[in-house]
């Protein structure tokens, strides 16, 4: 895990910077193609989680995938090692620059080596968590001096000898069987529910019409009233009787306790989709501070300068010491939906900061009449970034936890595993989202341009802050009206 971890935090968080600097693309479409790709890797943690479950376990995911990973980053490394796979190196005519664009092929080699590299990175994303869960019973040369191919081949090594000492310990680990995925028992709550949909029976509160797999009633389970359309799924129809007159589960039958399952996960499914948004603008936001910070002066006296990828380490640090004092001080006295409440509000007044920040930038740049000659550092410290960056993670250490335990906490117990995974893909989702908004901004305003001093970034802030306040308001509204089913932390919501 520390391998890999390693690996994909070196290409992944230098990403934009390296289509930028080494295949010529221009600013705005290197965040595309960077929150394609981010989104990517949170959303093949599903698919991993889907076929350890099903099929083939964890091992034997984890294995598989973490080998994919070590195959693309082999590719990135060659990439960065040999030119012909890359375009030629922007060439200055006069005062302005001339760059040659990626051919078809290089193109193709690129993307298959992001590929390659993103679909081994989510593969193994909470599923090696949760087979560690099982094994108890409880200017750009003067920022990359280095260069890249070394960079590729360090995340390369790291990668290879996470997946060696993984394999070696194989012996050691508890293999768990596969018990099958829960999202079949999901889709065939659905089909028997539209199959028996015009059983009148449905809304009986008699359990003597409902199938509970067992033949136990325990604790006099009936069917909720909650989307009770649901209920006729676990009806018990003649056309249900095997030869010896018993049930059994079918695709048009299935247990109460199935369809609870399913009505559970609805009632919970529009307080994660509130998360949706605050992942779009953390991916939105990241890449325009990577696009701030190679604008800006990031020396740290006169022989270093920070690389503009490492900036978000700042938000990293920030996440993670929140972390630490809200669980020591503050976590006993917040409920779930109380800190990712906390969260909302804390990322609208990091975006507030962005825009007032970006204002001051663009000031600078006015005022040294650098509009038209991009290339040019502008005269103020990239630490002013510090700040926005260090606010969004200190929202990111309420609003990323809370929603781990409020859905680890309220999931049915079938999907715990996928419950903590669902973290994964509303960031995923996230991802993609905030590729369409650029796309859309981009296409209808001028904010966008590829020289950042003669767009508006700081409107861009501000219009996602507005939105983070509508979507605020919504959250408001899915948590009034959501009732806890378990208690957590000995609190009533």
């Amino acid at each position: 895990m520390l391998g890999l971890s390693i690996a994909a935090g070196g290409w992944a968080s230098n990403l934009i910077v390296f289509l930028m600097t080494r295949f010529n693309v221009k600013s705005i479409s290197a965040t595309k193609i960077n929150n394609i790709i981010l989104g990517t890797n949170n959303l093949f943690p599903i698919a991993g989680a889907f076929i350890a479950d099903s099929f083939f376990g964890s091992f034997s995911v984890v294995s598989t995938f973490s080998f994919i990973s070590l195959l693309g980053l082999m590719m990135l490394t060659i990439i960065a090692a040999i030119p012909s796979l890359r375009p030629s190196a922007c060439a200055a005519i006069g005062s302005s620059l001339t760059c040659q664009t990626p051919s078809k092929f290089q193109y193709s080699i690129l993307y298959a080596a992001l590929s390659l590299a993103s679909l081994g990175l989510g593969g193994t994303r909470f599923t090696i968590a949760t087979m560690g869960a099982d094994q108890f019973d409880k200017p750009h040369d003067q920022g990359d001096n280095v260069g890249w191919g070394l960079g590729f081949g360090i995340c390369f090594v790291a990668n290879a000898i996470g997946l060696l000492v993984f394999l070696l310990g194989k012996r050691f680990y508890k293999q768990v069987k596969p018990k099958g995925s829960p999202f079949i028992c999901i889709a065939r709550v659905l089909v028997a529910a539209i199959w028996k949909r015009k059983a009148s029976a449905a809304t009986s509160r008699d359990t003597d019409y409902y199938y509970y797999g067992d033949g136990i009633l325990v604790d006099n389970t009936v069917p909720t009233k909650s989307f009770r359309f649901l209920n006729c799924a676990a009806l018990k129809t003649e056309t249900d009787k095997q030869f010896d007159g018993s049930y059994a589960k079918s695709w048009k039958l299935c247990t109460v306790k199935e369809v609870e399952d399913l009505q559970t996960l609805m009632k919970i499914m529009p307080l994660w989709s509130t998360g949706v948004f605050l992942s779009t603008q953390i991916g939105i936001t990241s890449s325009l501070f990577i696009l701030q910070a190679l604008t800006m002066d990031r020396h740290l006296g006169p022989h270093f300068a920070i690389p503009a990828g490492s900036f978000l380490v700042f938000n990293l640090l920030a996440t993670a010491i929140s972390i630490l004092i809200v669980d020591r001080f503050v976590l006993s006295k917040l409920t779930p939906l109380q800190r990712i409440g906390i969260g909302h509000v804390i990322n609208i007044v990091a975006l507030i900061g962005s825009a007032l920040i970006e204002r001051r930038r663009l000031g600078v740049v006015k005022a040294h009449n650098l509009t038209n000659q991009p290339g040019l550092v502008v005269p103020m410290s990239a630490l002013w970034l510090v700040v926005p960056l260090s606010v969004v993670g200190i929202g990111e250490a309420f609003h990323f936890p809370g929603q781990v335990s409020l859905f680890y906490e309220e999931f049915p117990k079938s999907l715990n595993h996928t419950s903590t995974a669902m973290i994964s893909l509303l960031i995923g989702i996230g991802y993609y989202l905030s590729t369409a908004i650029t796309d859309l901004v981009d296409k209808t305003t001028g904010w966008l341009p590829n020289d950042i001093n003669q767009g508006r970034l700081d409107n861009v802030f501000w219009m996602l802050a507005v939105v983070g306040v509508v979507n605020f308001m919504y959250y408001l509204i899915c948590a009034k009206f959501f009732m806890y089913q378990n208690q957590i932390v000995g609190l009533k919501n």
